[in-house]
């Protein structure tokens, strides 16, 4: 059987060959149906070994011909080697149509594969041989399923079937649908000029529906997205009953800066069936386009929720997610030893049995010295001192501690997980994630690993795996192992003992210690699990972002008179948390710019307004213990009445 992990061409033949051995011993013995099937492995392992072609003639003479041949490879549950083989037979037994359709399925399932290079499928009269309706429907079964536009790598296993429609249109100029059809393939492989011809003489013939929709998107591949939108609107003016075509008017829009303009096409569709699989998912697409922030991220994960099976809100929630910290990938290491330790991995001349010593001025985050020894494990940091306010320090009484100083020196106040544990987070962790609702899907698995192990973790992360992207992190970027790790190891936290209720159970009662705790990776951890238990489940909304909000305001307070790393991360997990008070998010989305300015240009302006906005933030801390708000975040932050005061003056 093809494995796409096999390491090379070699390998393959190898295979292939012995899966014909075992196919003719099978043969012999008179167990043709054996020998159908090994000789079905061997086709999908090498579909171009002639040794496999050799022995399935042969086993149609055994049969007693083709076509009791045909009956060894049924197509009930088909494996695509069955399909091959069978694809194949019936074109030895001149059943064209049948045969090309094959082709076509075996195509559109693993169409890196060269299920197409077939002698018979280049024979001179196979279009006279083929109808051009069977045509079709083979080219758009094949289409289907191929990126648009198809990878290079692929175009070769696609050149004969190309070839094979490409002469079918020649012999039959005058058939819409094959024309239609044979645009759809020419996009893909990426001749959009053939495309659009191809589809503007289909709707020259007939313009009806299917040729318009081909016609529109020929158009928007060649980048006449104009033109396009005007032959989808005229078409849905004519008939409005294709939903999907709304929403490709809509997204067209959108994907030209235009989104707006997209949104009564899908409130049209909306208002008849308002929980369509894709017109649903894509409103909110185009009021993300629109709103920026996270509110409708968080919409489509509500969505997705509610309707698992609407894979196009998981795509374009994917889609929005992708580059952003905490939505779909770790947030970047921002300490000084981080940024040396890089210079470090990228020098020639440096190896992992160096020892390597930093002198930092201030204490920075505990986890940033696991990264160093990730990368140099005989290394070392030397604090010269802590600035206040002392990060060493946790932020409230907690009972769950990861770290213990000797003076500056941070050691594990945690015992190492099992072996068996950390071999499970090793194997479940992940750098990046399609986004947040997908990250605490894969940490399912964690779900029965005890406290101890998840917490232990924390301090002592295994290495990374040793496969490429493995060995790339532990050679490059190894904080970003560290980082992944305590990013699962807190979502396993989340798992833990899900049927206790959320605010007396142990899972927040850990995370709520962890965010709380001296300054560290882990905080931002813990921040990004309990962030995603909001985004999971909407009844613990208000209590995550009251707490991420007062983690926010200490590392602004403490921003004002030290370095704090993690300060950006926190912003970013604030600014995931669109149900709360705008002023809070307003806060975060200033801090990051503030953050931003003071490191790509430490001037005296920039530290100035830096200064006043979170001694802002600390006068509104100030009000709110003092009960002049109700609500937390309002309390913290105490800016959206002075921005209402301005506006009533303006």
């Amino acid at each position: 059987m093809h494995d796409p992990n096999t390491t090379g061409c070699g390998d393959e033949r190898l295979e292939a060959e012995g899966e014909v051995a075992v196919a003719r011993l099978a043969a012999d013995s008179g167990d043709l149906r054996h020998a159908a099937t090994h000789l079905a492995f061997a086709m999908a392992t090498d579909p171009q070994l002639p040794e496999v072609h050799e022995a399935l003639a042969e086993l149609a003479v055994r049969a007693g011909g083709t076509e009791a041949a045909l009956e060894l490879f049924p197509l009930e549950r088909p494996f695509i080697g069955e399909v091959v083989c069978r694809a194949h037979l019936q074109a030895a037994a001149g059943q064209w149509e049948e045969a090309v359709g094959l082709i076509a399925a075996a195509i559109r399932a693993e169409p890196d594969r060269p299920w197409a290079h077939a002698a018979w499928l280049t024979r001179g009269d196979l279009p006279e041989l083929v109808s051009p309706r069977a045509a079709a429907e083979a080219v758009a079964r094949a289409a289907g399923g191929l990126p648009e536009p198809l990878p290079q790598a692929l175009r070769e296993a696609l050149l004969p079937f190309d070839a094979f429609i490409r002469a079918m249109v020649t012999r039959h100029p005058e058939q819409p649908l094959l024309l239609a059809m044979a645009s759809g393939l020419a996009r893909r492989l990426g001749d959009t000029g053939r495309a659009v011809r191809l589809a503007r003489e289909a709707y020259g013939i007939t313009p009806g529906h299917i040729a318009a929709v081909m016609l529109g998107n020929a158009l928007r591949a060649a980048g006449r997205s104009d033109e396009a939108l005007a032959v989808w609107q005229d078409e849905l003016e004519r008939d409005p009953s294709d939903a999907y075509l709304h929403v490709d008017v809509a997204e067209l829009y959108a994907a030209t800066g235009r989104p707006a303009e997209g949104l009564p096409w899908l409130e049209r569709v909306l208002a008849t069936e308002p929980d369509h699989p894709k017109a649903a998912p894509a409103l909110l697409g185009l009021r993300h386009q629109i709103d920026g922030g996270t509110a409708q991220l968080l919409a489509l994960a509500d969505h997705l929720r509610e309707h698992p099976e609407h894979e196009y809100a998981a795509q374009l929630l994917a889609r929005f997610s992708d580059g952003r910290p905490w939505l779909d990938q770790v947030h970047a290491a921002q300490e000084a030893s981080v940024h040396a330790l890089h210079q470090m991995l990228a020098s020639p001349k440096s190896g992992r049995d160096h020892e390597i010593h930093f002198a930092a001025s201030t204490l920075e985050p505990p986890s940033s010295l696991l990264a160093l020894r990730h990368g140099f494990p005989n290394s070392e940091i030397v604090y010269h001192s802590p600035a206040e306010p002392d990060p060493r320090v946790p932020l409230r009484e907690v009972g769950t501690r990861i770290w213990r100083y000797e003076g500056f020196h941070p050691h594990p106040a945690v015992s190492a997980p099992s072996l068996a544990a950390a071999e499970l987070i090793r194997e479940t962790a992940e750098v990046v994630w399609p986004c947040i609702p997908a990250a605490y899907d894969r940490a399912v698995r964690l779900a029965g690993l005890g406290l101890d192990d998840l917490v232990g973790v924390l301090a002592h992360p295994p290495l990374p795996r040793e496969d490429e992207q493995g060995r790339w992190l532990l050679e490059r970027r190894p904080e970003l192992w560290v980082r992944s790790v305590q990013a699962f190891a807190c979502l396993g936290i989340l798992h833990h003992r899900t049927d206790q209720p959320w605010a007396g159970s142990a899972r927040r009662e850990v995370l709520v210690d962890l965010l709380f705790g001296s300054e560290d990776w882990v905080s931002e951890a813990a921040g990004f699990a309990l962030v995603t238990a909001a985004w999971v489940d909407p009844a613990v909304r208000e209590d995550v972002g009251h707490l991420v909000g007062e983690r926010l305001l200490a590392g602004a307070q403490a921003y004002r008179s030290r370095e704090v790393t993690i300060l950006s991360s926190l912003c970013s997990l604030m600014l995931a948390c669109p149900w709360t008070d705008e002023a809070a998010l307003g806060l975060a989305s200033e801090l990051l710019a503030a953050i931003d300015r003071d490191h790509a240009e430490p001037d005296e302006e920039g530290e100035r307004i830096s200064t006043e906005m979170v001694g802002r933030a600390r006068a509104a801390g100030e009000a709110s213990r003092a009960g002049k708000r109700s609500s937390l975040l309002g309390r913290i932050f105490g800016l959206r009445g002075r921005r209402g005061e301005r506006g009533r003056e303006g």
